[in-house]
């Protein structure tokens, strides 16, 4: 993926790497999502070979939701999607990292990210605000 160019409709088959993935027993991979200017990790998700040619095909993240057994793309409800900027795989062939352009916020709680609690000799503290009223965004 290119920053200036989503949606290459690159065809994992064709470029030979859809055999290096490895599929969990649900045909699932770990996906992080990642924004690819800050670094900042924005949060977790899982994919499956459609949810990952879907993405190529159009430059946005779609992942598979384990909740509601479909496929999710990003933003569907709250049009806070993900612009593909990067795909990358880890060494195992099990875990993917997209970094992306986050379009709005990442987390259904209206964070920038899902990881926004912190330990701290308290217990889990909230280091985050809330930048979207979640009411507002989601149905």
């Amino acid at each position: 993926m290119s920053s200036d160019q989503p949606g290459h409709s690159l065809d994992p088959d064709e470029v030979g790497w859809l055999s290096q993935l490895r599929f969990n027993e649900q045909g699932l991979l770990a996906a992080i999502a990642q924004d690819y200017q800050s670094g900042r990790v924005l949060m977790l998700a899982w994919m499956n070979e459609a949810s990952l040619r879907e993405s190529f095909d159009t430059g946005y993240a779609c992942y598979w939701s384990r909740s509601r057994g479909r496929l999710w793309r990003k933003g569907e409800e709250s049009g806070h999607r993900q612009r593909l900027h990067r795909v990358q795989l880890d060494c195992d062939g099990d875990a993917l990292l997209l970094q992306v352009e986050q379009l709005g916020v990442a987390c259904h709680t209206g964070r920038l990210s899902c990881f926004f609690y912190q330990w701290d000799k308290h217990g889990w503290q909230i280091a985050e605000d809330v930048l979207v009223d979640p009411e507002k965004v989601y149905r």
